[in-house]
């Protein structure tokens, strides 16, 4: 059975992992008969207001957050070791793009967390499959940029645009498709980056993701 690690970036889709597309990418997994492992990193965060959008004084924890998804099974980060998975994938939601990275705030130019720029690294390089969604492929185009992959975050351009200044190629895609850069291993599907986008439509390019995932695992 193949073994896939999916990073989480906390509950909720302003400054955590996208619940919808975290538990359809788990859900995918199980229906290509593959096991996954859930791991996210141990550092707080400042809350936003899932009502209003804006930020708060509250002060949480992204892996005990994520735990609320991953329903206690989750490890942090750290423990991720390439050689026991098959495949790395990682969810969308803003958490992504403020926790595991700072696109959020400085586009092209982000910041990203050492850990997360290790797994990449050392899943491109033991030529294992990684995949993104929502905004996660800006993520890893801030890591693999320079080596030119080709990913996608769906057609919004001012988006798409940052990325292209990493190095990566940007390819437009529907809310219910997916885009794969087969050199690299990198598969990517829009989600939420849809905002009107309906679950049905996020579930079904997330499952089509998984599925080109695990079979080029």
């Amino acid at each position: 059975m193949k073994q896939i690690a999916v990073v989480l970036s906390g509950c909720g889709h302003r400054d955590g992992a996208e619940i919808t597309e975290a538990i359809s990418t788990l859900i995918a997994i199980g229906q290509c008969k593959a096991s996954y492992r859930m791991f996210a990193p141990n550092m707080d965060f400042a809350v936003t207001d899932p009502l209003t959008g804006q930020g708060t004084k509250e002060t949480r924890n992204v892996l005990r957050e994520s735990a609320r998804i991953a329903r206690g099974h989750i490890q942090d980060l750290r423990e991720l070791k390439v050689d026991d998975f098959d495949a790395l994938v990682f969810p969308g939601g803003f958490g992504a793009a403020l926790h595991l990275c700072t696109f959020a705030r400085e586009g092209a130019k982000a910041k990203v967390l050492p850990e997360v720029e290790r797994v990449i690294t050392q899943f491109h390089k033991a030529s294992k499959p990684i995949g993104g969604i929502c905004i996660a492929p800006a993520l890893i185009a801030r890591v693999l940029g320079s080596v030119g992959i080709t990913v996608t975050i769906g057609n919004d351009q001012a988006t798409a645009s940052e990325i292209t200044k990493t190095g990566a190629r940007h390819e437009d895609c529907a809310v219910n498709d997916y885009v794969t850069d087969r050199d690299h291993k990198v598969i990517t599907t829009p989600a939420y980056m849809y905002d009107d986008a309906k679950p049905a439509e996020v579930f079904l390019g997330i499952s089509k993701a998984i599925y080109e995932i695990v079979e080029m695992a």
